[in-house]
C-alpha cells in the first residue's frame, strides 16, 4: 500500500529571510554526503519573497522549492497583495501547500480550494493538500466525517493524482507537541488511502504524509507505520540540525 519514497517537506510559514538560505545549504550538504544512506525527497515551502532567489541558488541541489498558498486567479490581474499560480511557477516553485488549517481558519472554503488545486495543477506544480480535524471535532468522534467532507467536496476523478500529496494534519496537533496514538494514526492514514482509491478510482494508492508536532525526538516512532509516505514539518524545519536529525532518526 505504501510508496517507497519518503517526503520530508518543510513549511516555513511566515519565517525566513535571505540569510536563511544557509539552512537549506546545510541540509543539501548532508544529503549529498549521505546519498547512499538516505534517499528522501526534500521540499522547502518558503515565503513567497524567497522563492525566486532560493530556486536559483538551489537549482542543482537535492532540495525542491515550494510555495505556501496562492490566489484564486491564475495569471496576472488587479489583485493587490496577491500572488497567482503563474507567478509562483515563474518564480521557481515546484510544489505548493494548499488547504492548511491556518488558511482554512482565516475563511478559505472548499470551493476556493477546489479552484486553487486546479490552478496549481494547470501550472504543473505538485500540490500538498492538507486535511485534518480540530480538537473539538476529534472529541465528538467526527474525524472521519470531517476528512470525508474535506476530500469529497474538493476532489474529482479528473485530477492528476500523481501530482497531489495528501497531508494529514490534525489541527489539534500542530504546534502543540501532541501527536496521535500510533494505532489511531495508522487507521486514519489507511482510511484516507482507501477512501481515495475507491471513491475516485485512483489506479494506485495516493501518497499520504503526516504533519503535526513532528520533531527529532518523536519521528522514529512513525517508522512503524508503513502507510505514512513522509512528513510535513513546521517549526523544526527552520533549523538545519533539527531537520537533518529528523531524517536521520526516521531511518535509524
Amino acid at each position: 500500500m505504501t510508496n517507497k519514497l519518503r517526503y520530508f517537506i518543510a513549511n516555513w510559514k511566515m519565517y525566513g529571510d535571505l540569510p536563511s538560505l544557509k539552512v537549506l545549504k546545510d541540509i543539501n550538504f548532508f544529503l549529498g554526503k549521505n546519498k547512499k544512506t538516505y534517499r528522501p525527497k526534500v521540499v522547502a515551502c518558503v515565503p513567497s519573497t524567497l522563492i525566486k532567489m532560493f530556486s536559483i541558488k538551489m537549482r542543482d541541489s537535492r532540495i525542491s522549492i515550494g510555495a505556501q498558498n496562492c490566489h484564486l486567479y491564475e495569471g496576472y490581474g488587479p489583485h493587490t497583495g496577491s500572488i497567482s499560480t503563474l507567478m509562483l511557477k515563474n518564480s521557481g516553485a515546484k510544489y505548493i501547500i494548499l488547504g492548511h488549517s491556518d488558511n482554512r481558519q482565516e475563511g478559505e472554503t472548499n470551493q476556493q480550494l477546489k479552484q486553487k488545486i486546479n490552478l496549481s495543477l494547470n501550472q504543473k506544480m505538485k500540490v500538498i493538500f492538507c486535511i485534518g480535524e480540530t480538537l473539538n471535532e476529534r472529541k465528538k468522534n467526527k474525524t472521519y466525517n470531517v476528512l470525508t467532507n474535506q476530500l469529497n467536496n474538493i476532489l474529482n476523478k479528473n485530477l492528476n493524482f500523481n501530482n497531489i500529496i495528501f497531508a494529514y494534519e490534525p489541527v489539534w496537533s500542530i504546534g502543540t507537541g501532541k501527536i496521535p496514538k500510533l494505532l489511531e494514526l495508522e487507521k486514519v492514514i489507511k482510511f484516507i488511502k482507501n477512501f481515495l482509491r475507491k471513491k475516485l478510482k485512483i489506479a494506485k494508492y495516493p501518497k499520504v504524509i503526516y504533519g503535526g508536532s513532528v520533531n527529532p525526538d518523536n519521528v522514529h516512532i512513525f517508522s512503524s507505520i508503513n502507510e505514512i509516505d513522509g512528513f510535513l514539518i513546521g517549526s523544526a524545519s527552520l533549523s538545519s540540525k533539527k531537520f537533518i536529525d529528523i531524517i536521520k532518526n526516521y531511518y535509524r
